[in-house]
């Protein structure tokens, strides 16, 4: 006897071309291009979690660098005198200190100072 996959392809095609909606064109509509094409872009979901963390560090020492260096030290100086100092702030709130309270910024850039 014969089975047909009639309603079990019809789930598996509906459940892959649900997912790619928002995709161009036939790789919204085309089951096979859609699924290469989700394949595709879940392998690229997956790199850029791990990049989007390397991204977001890059930025926050490009910030604290240019602020340190408003403060007459350089980002390498810095971060070796807050760990002489015992100050543990990450590079996450450094940089938000830099962008949004300059002041405050500053006197931990003194304090980093005095430790060296």
């Amino acid at each position: 006897m014969r089975v047909k996959t009639g309603v079990v392809r019809r789930r598996r095609h509906k459940k892959i071309l649900k997912q790619a909606r928002g995709f161009y064109s036939g790789r919204r509509k085309h089951f096979r291009k859609a699924k290469e094409q989700l394949e595709r872009s879940l392998v690229y979901a997956y790199r850029d979690r791990k990049q989007k963390k390397r991204e977001f560090r890059k930025l926050w020492i490009i910030r604290i660098n240019a602020a340190a260096r408003l403060n007459d030290i350089s980002y390498s100086r810095l971060m070796y005198g807050l760990k002489l100092a015992n100050i543990e702030l990450d590079r996450k709130i450094l940089a938000d200190m830099a962008m949004n309270e300059p002041k405050s910024f500053t006197k931990v850039v003194e304090a980093a100072k005095a430790a060296l």
